[in-house]
């Protein structure tokens, strides 16, 4: 399989709706949650210097290192929707092609946001190259199951890191974006298995509480110890806030 390097900086969403196929409405809809957080101007992406040092890609610190923490975590997911709706899975039904754009849509839109968010405030880590070669691409198990792990972490990523946010916008945007995220879940595990969208019994690794209706919540060296392995560059999270 050929590895993708992650490169947003120059694909928009309405060129990423030209070319699959989105609707119009979609497009204006991701533009508007854009225009709505102030997000005008595209920032560079550079090369964190810590690197250099073998520390890492170092994601920075407070709100800025949250978002890029969040950044990362929406490369990843980006990065795996492209592969997926670039190359499908054998067998792919109508309703799954439509169902997995929808999620690469979104997903594409997330990165674009929260890098244009972060150019704003401070420095934007660098692309992040993916590395899918546990993943394989003609399977449907394989693919779903994957989809599954990357939403179910994302969604506990997002609850575990709200603590961290000062800043009373970002937290909203991520609770904006964090439901999303469980919209995703629901349907990928519905596509696995059929009725069990609402089904928290089996989220316990992922800090859920199927007892008392509460989704999951992890903490970025949680996350990121399982987003690893999809990661080339090693990822330095021991700047960022952690209460």
């Amino acid at each position: 399989m050929n590895e993708q390097k992650v490169t947003l900086q120059g694909d928009t969403a309405l060129e990423a709706s030209n070319r699959g196929g989105y609707s119009r409405r979609k497009f204006l809809g991701l533009a508007g949650l854009m225009a709505g957080a102030g997000i005008v101007t595209l920032g560079s992406c550079n090369r964190d210097e810590s690197s250099s040092l073998n520390l890492g890609v170092d994601l920075g610190s407070g709100d800025v290192g949250v978002l890029n923490y969040a950044y990362a975590l929406e490369q990843l997911e980006s990065a795996f929707y492209k592969q997926v709706t670039a190359s499908p899975y054998n067998n792919i039904t109508p309703e799954e092609t439509a169902i997995l754009s929808d999620i690469a849509s979104h997903e594409l839109a997330h990165a674009q946001f929260f890098k244009r968010a972060i150019a704003g405030a401070g420095k934007v880590i660098q692309d992040l190259t993916p590395d899918f070669s546990s993943i394989d691409f003609s399977s449907r198990a394989s693919v779903l199951g994957t989809a599954q792990v990357f939403e179910d972490l994302g969604v506990a990523a997002y609850n575990g890191a709200g603590k961290l946010i000062t800043s009373a916008v970002y937290l909203e945007l991520a609770g904006k974006i964090v439901s999303v995220e469980a919209r995703h879940a629901a349907i990928i595990r519905d596509l696995l298995s059929n009725g069990s969208f609402a089904n928290l019994g089996s989220l316990g690794a992922f800090g859920a509480d199927d007892a008392k209706g509460l989704d999951g919540s992890l903490t970025p060296a949680q996350v990121l110890a399982q987003a690893g392995k999809y990661i080339k560059e090693k990822i330095n999270a021991s700047n960022l806030p952690t209460s």
